[in-house]
């Protein structure tokens, strides 16, 4: 995953001509384990399992049934509690733009989502059975490919927004106000991720955000649902993960350019967070190519 002057900004190459992602994932890979954003709208049918998602820096839990809705540019990060296996479905919000030229508001409910719209859905909600009828059959359209899915894949997707912006009134799902001090996390989470090879220490990160380590280390738990050296790790670990994939880079150079101390190191953790040393995956990778 390519990082770019805004670190927390993902680059999500979704093709011109229908720019829509739809996948399934089983866990959280490590690009979601880290603090991200991106332009595409996005919506998560949970298929089996539990678990949460931060979202602007308020947690919201969910479990086998439940929608996700995440809004172009939310802060967000997926977290698994128990066999977490979830449906994706992202698209640019510039593909609706001629239905948006009729109805304006037909993206409400992405841009409201916390205020007047909870993230999450339900069952038994008025709106859940519709949307996930409608999120299943856009996964159906895309994976066959048949006559004119682009047409039917677009279609279903007006149905969703429209039926969502029907939910608004029911006083669920108010966020949250966002709390003093997300700013100071947000502007910390770019340096980190710029720079995650530094040194870095929490008497460093804390001096960098003009904190007390224990006010930090308080703050960054809330926000971002870990401490900031766990935060620091996994952000190393995606990026080496992202070297041995697109690199011919030996391991101890990746593991240097990551800021991991010495390969032992590296190879531990790599283990411990991902269930396989660095080299198995780097054998994984060949053996594909």
């Amino acid at each position: 995953m390519p990082f770019f002057s805004d670190p927390l900004r993902d680059h999500l190459d979704l093709p011109q001509g229908l720019p829509i992602l739809v996948a399934r994932t089983a866990g959280v890979s490590p690009p979601f384990q880290r603090l991200h954003r991106h332009t595409a709208l996005e919506i998560n049918a949970i298929a089996a399992g539990s678990g949460y998602y931060l979202i602007n820096g308020v947690r919201y839990d969910f479990d086998e049934g439940d929608l996700v809705l995440i809004n172009a540019n939310d802060l967000h990060r997926a977290f698994e509690t128990e066999g977490l296996v979830m449906d994706i479905v992202m698209v640019q919000p510039a593909y609706l733009s001629l239905e948006q030229r009729y109805d304006p508001e037909l993206l409400l409910p992405l841009r409201e989502l916390g205020s007047r719209l909870g993230h999450v859905i339900r069952p038994g909600h008025p709106a859940h059975a519709r949307l996930m009828e409608l999120v299943c059959d856009i996964k159906r359209e895309y994976e066959a490919r048949e006559l004119h899915y682009e047409a039917v894949i677009r279609a279903q997707l007006v149905r969703l927004f429209a039926y969502a912006g029907r939910t608004f009134g029911s006083g669920e799902g108010r966020e949250q106000p966002r709390t003093k001090g997300m700013e100071t996390i947000r502007e910390l989470l770019r340096l980190m991720e710029e720079q995650p090879s530094r040194p870095w220490t929490l008497a460093a990160l804390a001096e960098a955000a003009h904190l007390s380590p224990s006010h930090l280390s308080a703050l960054f738990v809330r926000f971002v649902g870990t401490s900031p050296m766990d935060y620091l790790i996994q952000l190393r670990l995606a990026r080496a993960v992202e070297l041995i994939e697109t690199t011919d880079r030996k391991l101890i150079d990746i593991a240097g350019a990551c800021g991991f101390r010495n390969l032992s190191n590296f190879n531990r953790l790599f283990k411990q967070h991902l269930g396989k040393p660095p080299s198995e995956l780097r054998r994984a990778i060949s053996a594909e190519s």
